[in-house]
């Protein structure tokens, strides 16, 4: 994934900051994790967003290979 840059509100830097902080990301992580929600949020305006929050952490999960098969019955 390349990069570039943008030109952002500094209140906007500023916010991100404070959370990136609180969450042990960078501030430019703490952006993209915004704009990853903003988007999902977009694309699925039915949706709340404790599920879409909770649709991101079960993909990292997933990712991490912490998911485990479940069987019915």
């Amino acid at each position: 994934m390349g990069t570039s840059s943008i030109r952002l509100d500094q209140d906007l830097i500023e916010k991100a900051t404070i959370m990136a902080k609180a969450l042990n990301r960078t501030p430019p992580k703490q952006i993209e994790h915004w704009a990853k929600i903003g988007e999902m949020m977009e694309d699925n305006p039915d949706l709340p967003y404790e599920f879409v929050k909770q649709a991101i952490i079960a993909k990292a999960e997933r990712e991490a290979g912490k998911l485990e098969s479940y069987h019915f019955g």
